[in-house]
């Protein structure tokens, strides 16, 4: 994944109606008046919405009869998790070094190594 397409997925997922949204797809194809439905906004402000996540390649549109649903695309998705991976080992990697200090200091408390202690 690019940092442009990346940029743009998370441009697109920083919005919370955006990422409502997206939630609700993720139970399955929607038309446009049922992703409208729990806001309290106009048709034309939802479509915006959609557009943002059309062009960020996180829904598409699909074509039965007259109707248009928009349907998940979970690729765009995958790639950010992917990119957020690299951080996640980091942290965890520095959660262990804590986890593993502090158990040192809880070892030094109980024998009453601790250095601020006066014996």
């Amino acid at each position: 994944m690019t940092a442009d397409h990346l940029s743009t997925t998370l441009q697109a997922l920083a919005d919370p109606t955006r990422r409502a949204i997206l939630a609700r797809l993720a139970l399955g194809e929607a038309t446009v008046t049922e992703l409208a439905e729990p806001f309290d906004m106009s048709f034309p402000a939802v479509s915006k919405h959609l557009k943002v996540l059309e062009r960020a390649g996180l829904i598409e549109q699909g074509r039965e009869a007259q109707f248009r649903p928009r349907r998940l695309r979970p690729e765009p998705l995958r790639d950010v998790a992917g990119w957020l991976e690299s951080y996640r080992r980091f942290w965890e990697q520095n959660l262990d070094r804590l986890d593993v200090y502090l158990k040192e200091l809880q070892q030094a408390e109980k024998t009453g190594d601790d250095k601020g202690e006066t014996k």
